[in-house]
């Protein structure tokens, strides 16, 4: 089954969407999540259906690094894309997420988010360390991974507790090809058609 818009996933993106960061961390890549996540507020507050949906896709485009995204989700199945095809993918991937994300958005209130610091990573990456606390108390480890592959910073990756979207979407997206003859056009079929509905 394809999990797309898993319960971390969507929890990923609505984090940054529903919890005011408190500024405790300095830097271009910690502005970055905070400007990220203030857009993304304000589409909650202001929006709903195809304006809202319109908005996340936005937020995706600005924000994250899809193609270094889509590249390391499909991981050997990339290179085994022609130009069009890879096109496609990425074009679903942001529709179905925006789609998924706008219908999840809501669902989730009282949260804070607190960006607590940055660290560089030896590939040029940064990492954002960030914690949520829910309205219940209880906080959630959120790191976001920023770098520059030379369209401005971007976030390539984001894990909660640990666990990487990049790497779910990773295992999901080779599942499903996997039980489609090892093609990766039904997956596409799938992600639009997730986008459609």
């Amino acid at each position: 089954m394809l999990l797309l818009a898993s319960r971390r996933a969507v929890l990923c993106l609505a984090v940054a969407a529903l919890a005011l960061p408190a500024r405790a961390a300095d830097g271009p890549a910690a502005q970055l999540i905070e400007k990220a996540a203030a857009e993304v507020i304000e589409l909650i507050k202001t929006t709903t259906g195809p304006q809202r949906e319109a908005g996340i896709r936005q937020v995706l485009l600005n924000y994250f690094d899809l193609p270094y995204m889509g590249r390391a989700a499909l991981a050997t199945h990339w290179e085994a894309t022609g130009a069009v095809q890879r096109e496609r993918f990425l074009k679903a991937v942001v529709s179905a997420e925006a789609r998924a994300y706008s219908e999840r958005f809501g669902q989730y209130g009282g949260q804070t988010l607190t960006v607590a610091s940055v660290s560089t990573r030896p590939n040029a990456a940064s990492v954002v360390d960030s914690k949520l606390t829910q309205s219940n108390g209880q906080p959630i480890a959120i790191q976001w991974e920023v770098r520059d592959s030379g369209q401005g910073l971007r976030i390539t990756d984001v894990k909660i507790e640990g666990v990487s979207m990049v790497m779910t979407r990773r295992s999901d997206f080779n599942s499903y090809i996997s039980s489609h003859g090892g093609k990766v056009e039904p997956l596409i079929d799938e992600l639009e058609a997730r986008a459609a509905r």
